[in-house]
């Protein structure tokens, strides 16, 4: 099981991890991790806008694990990301970026 530990403002300019950085999976970096969280969000703001509270809660246990120093919780953010999935059409921009972020956090 892994650990991911977000240490700095992960909103802006970010100090993640070992020495300012941390491998998520595969060489994708937290930073890369918030990101991609940010274009879903965007993404079923115009595609499916009921499932943007699920969205905004990967959101925000990546920006509380970041805030309190703590590994992200996978759990909760794997049921949004099911919950998303159930939603969301097969070949669709938002179902790309679903699978982006489940091999980002290896879940």
């Amino acid at each position: 099981m892994s650990t991911y530990n977000f240490n700095g403002n992960i909103s802006g300019p970010s100090n993640f991890g070992d020495h300012g950085r941390i491998e998520i999976n595969n060489g994708t970096d937290a930073a890369d991790v918030v990101r991609l969280a940010e274009q879903l969000v965007d993404r079923l703001r115009g595609d499916h806008p009921a499932l943007v509270p699920q969205a905004q809660v990967i959101q925000g246990e990546l920006a509380q694990a970041g805030e309190e120093g703590r590994a992200v919780n996978r759990g909760r953010v794997r049921a949004a990301l099911e919950t998303i999935t159930i939603g969301v059409g097969a070949g669709t921009g938002g179902l790309a970026l679903i699978e982006q972020l489940k091999h980002a956090l290896g879940l």
